[in-house]
């Protein structure tokens, strides 16, 4: 007899592969600050996985790749993944000779409320993935068989380690023909603004399809890099105007990018936030609808954008809808706890897409 996930679709699409850390996340619960609880609630999450477990539960065969602690806390971990459906075969599960320091790495998160911000304090350092001898992965047999692997600039900035690995990952995949996507997603707490520049520029020439348009070098002149960067001075709300130049100028510098998007946030108060997005793609750039919305868990909000996009890619949806079903993805997030979005129907998520909050029967 044939085994087979009856979740996942009878017809498959394409295979999905990510790679990153994954946390053990505490909060508080009530919006209550660290100084004062007396208890956390616990949930795993990072950038990587949380893109993983959104496109595994909307039907996308997702697998997971890492290194955590052969422990219960990375038991823990591997289990919530997989209860969402995604693979986890490749990862492992490191002994104490192989991350001497055998650690899972933990954040804790105080929620916002109204005009006061969440805080993320981060308890991650020495964590097992940043302890392995990466050089031991056959990267062939890792991403063979795969159609798309999505990094981000997380990784590289927990050790030279990861870095190394990073760069391997997205340089094999790409010599295998797989679509690669990134996002830089800067952590100033892990590096500095230059260094994370250096590093995920360095990543653009293997990019398909790349979220955000920082934190990488766009010079004015490569030659005379004091003339500064053309991002220099464009605001974080920009105008389309603005927006269409500088995706012109990533996409002239490396033609290789099939696809650019960033989310535009206007924050009204810790718990009120408007998103909406522009999107480069087949020589034209998008400009979804504007979204307002109040908050119930912000984080993991750009990784819903970028799991929603890579859904509608994978769809063949028109670029409109591509755009618009990414930023819906997003807002939907907000509303849920945890890291991920656990959102199982598309439908649910296009609804909102079109602006439809009817109850549905």
């Amino acid at each position: 007899m044939e085994h087979r996930n009856p979740l996942l679709p009878e017809e498959q699409g394409q295979k999905f592969i990510t790679f990153g850390e994954i946390m053990l996340r505490l909060t508080p619960p009530n919006y209550e600050k660290i100084r004062v609880a007396t208890s956390f609630e616990a949930s795993y999450g990072g950038s990587e996985a949380n893109i993983a477990l959104a496109l595994a539960n909307l039907g996308v065969d997702s697998t997971f790749f890492s290194v955590v602690p052969n422990n219960s806390l990375g038991k823990s971990a591997v289990r919530m993944l997989r209860s969402n459906d995604v693979h986890c075969t490749p990862v492992i599960l490191s002994t104490p000779e192989e991350t001497p320091t055998h650690r899972l790495g933990t954040y804790y998160l105080e929620t916002g409320y109204g005009i006061r911000p969440s805080k993320v304090t981060y308890d991650r350092k020495h964590s097992a993935i940043t302890e392995y001898d990466f050089s031991k992965v056959d990267l062939e047999a890792l991403l063979s068989g795969f159609d798309w692997l999505h990094l981000s600039g997380i990784t590289p900035a927990l050790s030279p380690s990861c870095a190394d690995f990073i760069l391997a990952c997205i340089q094999k995949a790409k010599e295998l023909g797989l679509t690669v996507s990134f996002d830089g997603n800067f952590r100033s707490r892990l590096w500095t603004w230059d260094e994370a520049r250096d590093f995920c520029t360095r990543c653009l020439p293997y990019v398909d399809v790349l979220f955000g348009i920082e934190p990488y070098h766009l010079w004015r002149d490569e030659a005379d890099h004091t003339k500064g960067d053309l991002k220099d001075g464009v605001p974080l709300q920009p105008s389309y105007e603005q927006q269409d130049e500088i995706f012109q100028a990533f996409v002239q510098r490396w033609p290789n990018l099939k696809c650019i998007a960033r989310h535009v946030r206007y924050a009204h108060s810790g718990s009120e936030n408007s998103l909406m997005a522009y999107m480069w793609y087949q020589g034209h750039t998008f400009e979804s609808k504007l979204f307002t919305f109040n908050i119930l868990d912000r984080v993991g909000g750009g990784d819903a954008f970028a799991s929603g996009l890579i859904y509608a890619m994978m769809n063949g949806y028109r670029p409109m809808e591509m755009v618009n079903f990414a930023v819906a993805s997003s807002v939907l997030k907000h509303t849920i706890h945890g890291d991920a979005n656990i959102t199982d129907d598309a439908k649910s998520i296009r609804a909102l897409m079109n602006m439809d909050y009817d109850i549905k029967r």
